[in-house]
């Protein structure tokens, strides 16, 4: 069970502009290939992440979390797919850019941290050249001077005697030093917005709290704007300021997470949170898991996908589409919500 840090302070969102940095505006990815269906991963996803916040993608395996965050980053192959809408950073749509022009942005202004830390990095080049060659790359430095940086970021994310560490390669660290390590990299030209896809994957839950409290320390101290993708609530309850669920690739249910954790409206995230085990819980009680997979779905052309899993689904949910509604500043798309009346 995930230990759950509160990481928000008043200094953060002190930090945090009028404006949004990013703007996800209908973004829709759909994968295609020869002789079989096109088959839609996200579907119309809208967004906004502001300087100093922290926006949290949350839903199981397969709900278009990290097709999200590859689309944003420009990291989805050219063939096969199909990518709609908007990607806007600070007015500057990154869906419209060249390779070149995105190569530029990616690492500079945007960076972000793999999920995998041990397939992320080149397991035969040391560890202080792979973090100092994204000073090389987008800050002109002489490879002597990013070593020194490096060394600097290497210290800075957590890890004893960097001197050493910057010459190791990657199969001599621990996982949490590895992720550490991919931390640094996305820092190190301090990118203005940074995703995290599932940071603490496989990670023991001493390691996990390390790591979101030093992307905590990191976001609040330089103002930087995050999404936290995951499907582990306790993470985006200590760490995220506004929460997206998604499921069949569109966005379920959005809240500030206090009202969400509250109060949760859709059956989906309801059944996310009913799943968690709790401390509170007597001994022999057991876990009420969502039934089902999220292969089980309809299609939202005309349903609610997450209908056949649903406890609360009534008929006009297997005909009718229902659309995102919000309302004093919450988002959701559900015919028969869970406690509206409380």
């Amino acid at each position: 069970m995930t230990q759950i840090v509160d990481a928000t302070s008043e200094s953060k969102r002190g930090r945090r502009s009028d404006g949004p940095l990013l703007e996800v505006r209908d973004l829709s990815v759909t994968f295609t290939r020869r002789g079989e269906q096109p088959f839609t991963a996200v579907d119309g996803v809208s967004f906004d992440v502001s300087p100093g916040q922290t926006v949290g993608l949350v839903g199981e395996s397969g709900c278009g979390k990290s097709v999200t965050s590859l689309a944003i980053m420009g990291l989805l192959p050219h063939r096969g797919n199909r990518i709609e809408g908007e990607v806007l950073f600070e007015g500057t749509d990154l869906l419209k850019l060249g390779d070149r022009e995105m190569n530029d942005r990616r690492g500079r202004e945007v960076g972000m941290i793999f999920q995998d830390p041990l397939s992320s990095l080149n397991p035969v080049i040391p560890l202080g050249v792979q973090v100092a060659e994204v000073l090389e790359r987008h800050k002109g430095m002489s490879r002597k001077s990013a070593l020194v940086v490096g060394q600097e970021m290497i210290e800075k994310v957590g890890i004893p005697d960097p001197t050493r560490r910057l010459k190791d390669y990657p199969h001599q660290l621990s996982g949490g030093m590895r992720q550490r390590v991919l931390i640094a990299i996305a820092l190190a030209c301090e990118p203005r917005l940074l995703i995290a896809d599932e940071p603490t994957t496989a990670l023991d839950v001493t390691i996990q709290a390390q790591i979101l409290a030093l992307l905590s320390e990191l976001v609040e101290g330089s103002g930087t704007a995050l999404i936290m993708i995951t499907h582990d609530l306790g993470v985006v309850a200590g760490l995220c300021d506004e929460v997206n669920v998604l499921y069949g690739g569109r966005i379920v249910e959005r809240a500030e997470r206090h009202a969400l954790f509250a109060r949760p409206h859709h059956p989906y995230t309801n059944g996310l949170l009913a799943s968690i085990p709790s401390l509170e819980s007597a001994r022999g009680d057991r876990l009420t898991p969502i039934p089902g997979s999220v292969a089980d779905n309809l299609p939202w052309t005309g349903s609610c996908a997450f209908a056949p899993r649903c406890f609360n689904a009534i008929p006009i949910c297997r005909q009718t589409t229902p659309e995102l509604v919000e309302d004093r500043g919450r988002s959701l798309r559900c015919h028969n919500p869970v406690g509206m009346d409380e």
